[in-house]
């Protein structure tokens, strides 16, 4: 028991410097350093331990024993410690539940791996343990994101601290609030204050809002006097969001290799018949993904856009997002709570665990499997506080509040995550305006997104299907306005924007935030280079009926137009269910239009002409055309055109598909649009694309039908 003796030892030597500096709630604690730990080759069957987590509101860091059974080796794969719970595990004899994975474990006081998941269709007292060993060398992979954002320092905390520092060391800034914003990439330090050595005899001072993980339950159990001077950790500040934490796996075909049992521990347990039935199972992670505020039509859209990924999610009736705040000052320990986030607000996509193991830098270890599992990530880290325990029938689960951000999430491995408390990861900012005219009501949303470029556009999309129906309450008949703004340097100017209306007999947010995800999408997967994303804005206006038109008429204003020349067209419209409107809209003769009949259509912008119809059949044809040849595109081009696609409730007028022509006049027509093609090629793209002649206006209708008209063009003068 000596190192158990010397984890306690250092305990009481920090908490002794903790009272010292209380004020304020303020503290400089003495850094924790990473426990000594015991390798796997150690390991014996029947060895037994103890596993530290949070179980309940009071915060307090609780041991629980544990029975080693062996090793379940996985050949190349990651090896797994099976082990056993004994007595009433977690105060509802349920053994490792959802919540738990990442709590520590630790033998004679060396940690020997991460609680991280149970054996499926067997008890839940018999779990599986991720060695240390291979959780370790998650803290030296790679981390390449989050490098290409300026820095953000919060002076006003640095000069506060330097003040504190020089009086007696103590520095935490209770009231500053980093705003994750635009400029994101924030790499804010903690630097401990002066490491004053107390004698034990100041714990006498008042309570400290932080105070140790380990705690005195494992002093009572064992019933040791020297460890009553220890008192129990208070739980994490700044309950907010419920979530838990991510998938579940299948674990491959695997042998159990035990070393020699001690004799006093076989007695206690059948280790053949359990070993066996982990050989042959798989493993259940236990953690879960959590969203929360979408509600439970937006839960079923996010499932859907999730479906393709690999991922899903699940929600917890009345556990909802929260607008989170930023804690310079957080601490975490071995058995801490822990949460990784992709997103926070009024809409939350987040897991949580514990934490496995800490470094005095500020590094962290948790989960002991992964929580999305993709590599090098830039997830936020935040706090988290346990309210209560479920246990059912087969399982059990933490109920967990997320708190306050604390820092970044840098690796999501197969052994675990890891991050570092402090430093802050790149965000995407949105906010959103829904404003339902039938109910007369209009309600504001935002959220916070970690800058994931798999998860933005999936993110935002469901964020905003799920912003309208929170607002409307009403799935059935209507009609969405949807105005939205991308702030990204791979735009024009700096900013992307359309506006487009839509209309659906039933559920029309499942197709109105399409082209929002679309433009994400598109910034996201720029090939030359990672672009920007510094905020979303999103205005969305619903009415529960139907506006939509059609097309009656277009009449010109004069029959004869000389190339260059305008004509207005009277386009008359029949609204559903409402009196005509008629409204004027002028295009433009081409100057290189030839001379004859230009046949025009006349179409809401939602639908495709008969002249692009053709091009696209001509296409697959194997006609190939310059257009379509344009394989470098930039996604500044890409987002331009995007923004030239007729919106829904545009009345479109362009050139239409002339007469049928003869065999011999169509082979014309493809020889000619092959000259032009080569010209253009052999004129290296100088001449520049000709833009298709279009005229179009905006209405507050969507316009469903096309009507054909046309009119004289000739370069003679009238007489």
């Amino acid at each position: 028991m000596d190192g158990l003796h010397k984890v306690l030892k250092r305990m009481k030597r920090m908490l002794a410097v903790m009272a010292a500096g209380a004020a304020f709630w303020s503290f400089s604690p003495e850094a924790w350093a990473m426990d000594e730990i015991m390798p796997l080759a150690e390991l014996q069957a029947g060895m037994t331990g103890e596993l530290y987590t949070v179980v309940d509101a009071s915060g307090d860091i609780r041991s629980f024993d544990v029975t080693i059974l062996g090793v379940m080796q996985n050949g190349k794969s990651m090896p797994y410690i099976i082990a056993r719970s004994e007595g009433a595990f977690a105060d509802t004899d349920g053994g490792l539940m959802q919540g738990m994975s990442g709590s520590p474990v630790y033998i004679d006081g060396r940690l020997i791996g991460a609680g991280s998941a149970t054996v499926k269709e067997m008890d839940p007292h018999t779990f599986l343990i991720t060695p240390i060993e291979e959780m370790l060398p998650i803290w030296d992979m790679p981390d390449t994101k989050n490098q290409n954002l300026p820095k953000v320092v919060a002076l006003k905390k640095q000069e506060e601290e330097k003040a504190e520092a020089e009086q007696d060391g103590k520095k935490q800034d209770d009231g500053l609030i980093l705003t994750l914003g635009q400029t994101g990439g924030t790499d804010v330090k903690k630097e401990s204050g002066p490491k004053e050595k107390q004698d034990a005899s100041t714990s006498g001072a008042k309570e400290e809002k932080k105070n140790t993980p380990k705690d005195e339950t494992k002093a009572e159990k064992q019933d040791k006097p020297k460890n009553e001077e220890t008192p129990a950790k208070e739980g994490p500040s700044g309950e907010k969001n419920a979530d838990a934490s991510s998938s579940t796996g299948e674990a491959p075909n695997s042998t159990v290799a035990a070393s020699p049992a001690k004799d006093e521990a076989k007695d206690k347990q059948d280790q053949p018949k359990e070993k066996e039935a982990a050989a042959v199972a798989g493993k259940q992670e236990k953690t879960l993904v959590y969203a929360s505020g979408f509600g439970d039509m937006g839960m079923k859209f996010l499932q859907k856009q999730l479906e393709p990924m690999g991922y899903t999610a699940t929600s917890f009736g009345g556990l909802s997002g929260a607008s989170y705040t930023t804690d310079y000052a957080a601490e975490l320990y071995p058995g801490s709570p822990v949460g990784a986030a992709l997103a926070y607000g009024d809409f939350s996509f987040a897991a949580t665990g514990t934490v496995t193991a800490v470094e005095e830098d500020g590094r962290i270890l948790a989960f002991g499997h992964p929580f999305l599992h993709r590599g090098n990530v830039n997830y936020f880290m935040t706090d988290a506080s346990v309210f209560a325990m479920v246990n059912g029938m087969t399982d059990g689960m933490k109920l967990v509040n997320t708190g306050n951000i604390i820092g970044r999430i840098s690796q999501d491995r197969t052994a675990g995550i890891a991050g570092t408390v402090g430093v802050f990861p790149s965000v995407v900012p949105i906010r959103l305006t829904v404003e339902d005219k039938t109910l007369e009501r209009a309600t504001s949303y935002a959220a916070t997104m970690a800058y994931d470029e798999a998860f933005v556009p999936v993110l935002t999309q469901a964020i905003a299907y799920a912003a309208l129906g929170r607002t409307v309450d009403n799935m059935s008949e209507s009609t969405v306005k949807v105005d939205f703004s991308i702030r990204t340097d791979a735009a024009e100017n700096g900013i992307f924007e359309r506006s487009n209306l839509f209309y659906a007999a039933a559920d029309t947010g499942q197709i109105a935030f399409a082209e929002l995800a679309q433009a994400l999408a598109l910034i996201a997967s720029d090939t030359k280079g990672e672009s920007d994303v510094y905020d979303v804005k999103v205005n969305i206006s619903s009415e529960a009926k139907r506006l939509t038109a059609s097309l009656v008429s277009a009449t010109p204003d004069k029959l004869k137009a000389k190339p260059g020349e305008t004509v207005k067209f009277k386009v008359t419209l029949q609204p559903y269910r409402a009196e005509k409107v008629t409204l004027e809209v002028p295009f433009t003769v081409p100057k290189a239009q030839r001379d004859g009949t230009m046949n025009l259509d006349v179409h809401g912008g939602g639908l495709v002409s008969l002249e692009k119809l053709l091009q696209a059949a001509q296409t697959e044809a194997g006609i190939v055309t310059a257009e379509s040849q344009e394989t470098s595109k930039t996604v500044k081009d890409r987002l331009k055109e995007m923004n030239d696609v007729d919106a829904n409730n545009e009345i479109v007028i362009e050139p239409g598909a002339g007469p049928v022509l003869s065999e011999k006049e169509q082979k014309k027509e493809i020889e000619a649009a092959i000259r032009r093609q080569e010209e253009m090629q052999a004129d290296g793209g100088k001449q520049g694309k000709a833009t298709p002649p279009k005229a179009k206006l905006a209405t507050d209708y969507v316009i469903d039908n096309v009507v054909h008209t046309a009119i004289e063009v000739s370069r003679k003068q009238e007489s």
